[in-house]
């Protein structure tokens, strides 16, 4: 497994929480050539990969009116270009494996005042769903998973505005199982109803 992520100290303590022994890889999703740079590192360290599971994300709170250029740049950036193009950079190297996008609940029932994120979040939806049938000669499994609010702490750490009152979200771990569970049973789709809200 290649950890990988933009803060290089979070990375540490999840290697060392894990037992991990390969050094993690620090890039940002926000950068074109980042994408191709950690996926060639994981073909290196892991001499080839199995699957690409995309769980990056940031949110931002608040009406579209109020959202300033730079953080729907991010939002875009992180949510959306950013994945696609650790997909493109990775399917040379994924036949016979995985992707997992994970888009959440927002991606089918976009939220007011959550109008940006919803929107990147529905198009990286859509696209995975359609990688389905692109990647389906090489037998790529790919999976869109919507699972709703899961208590991962994105809430609490928005690029813009304020979070609103939110229920108990999905234990993060339940949440894993049931994409591990996707994968192995070759689902192409897990609506929020099938993370059993």
């Amino acid at each position: 497994m290649v950890l990988a992520g933009r803060d290089g100290n979070r990375l540490q303590a999840v290697s060392a929480q894990i037992g991990q022994s390969a050094e993690p890889f620090t890039f940002d999703l926000r950068r074109s050539g980042d994408a191709d740079a950690v996926v060639e590192h994981a073909v290196r360290q892991l001499g080839g990969l199995d699957g690409v599971i995309n769980a990056a994300g940031v949110v931002a709170f608040g009406s579209l009116a109020e959202l300033t250029d730079p953080v729907l740049d991010e939002l875009i950036a992180t949510d959306l270009s950013g994945p696609l193009r650790v997909i493109r950079a990775a399917i040379p190297h994924l036949a016979g494996g995985f992707i997992v996008s994970i888009t959440g609940l927002v991606a089918e029932q976009p939220v007011a005042n959550m109008s940006a994120y919803s929107a990147v979040k529905a198009g990286l939806s859509a696209a995975t769903r359609a990688l389905v049938r692109e990647l389906r000669a090489e037998g790529v499994l790919v999976l869109d998973a919507r699972p709703p609010h899961t208590e991962t702490g994105l809430a609490g750490r928005p690029i813009a505005g304020t979070s609103p009152p939110l229920p108990v979200g999905l234990d993060p771990a339940a949440v894993a199982e049931t994409i591990v569970q996707g994968i192995e049973t070759g689902r192409r789709d897990l609506a929020a109803a099938d993370f059993g809200t």
